[in-house]
């Protein structure tokens, strides 16, 4: 089947599919699993760590600190 037959049959776009395959080629699924677990959790602490941030710097402000 060719490519372009797949993409239109799954309604995917052939930019997404080859993005895909690189970025996963070569993966098993529970490879593929956990790298979007911790692609997931990473996101959830970068939000965190923002956060956090903004707090110090409200703390800051607020004793006049800079």
């Amino acid at each position: 089947m060719q490519i372009r037959e797949l993409c239109r049959r799954h309604n995917v776009t052939e930019q997404t599919f080859f993005r895909w395959r690189n970025k996963y080629s070569g993966m098993d699924v529970s490879d593929a699993r956990r790298l979007k677990a911790v692609e997931a959790e990473n996101a959830k602490l970068k939000h965190l760590m923002a956060e956090q941030l903004l707090v110090i710097e409200g703390l800051k402000e607020f004793s006049g600190k800079k």
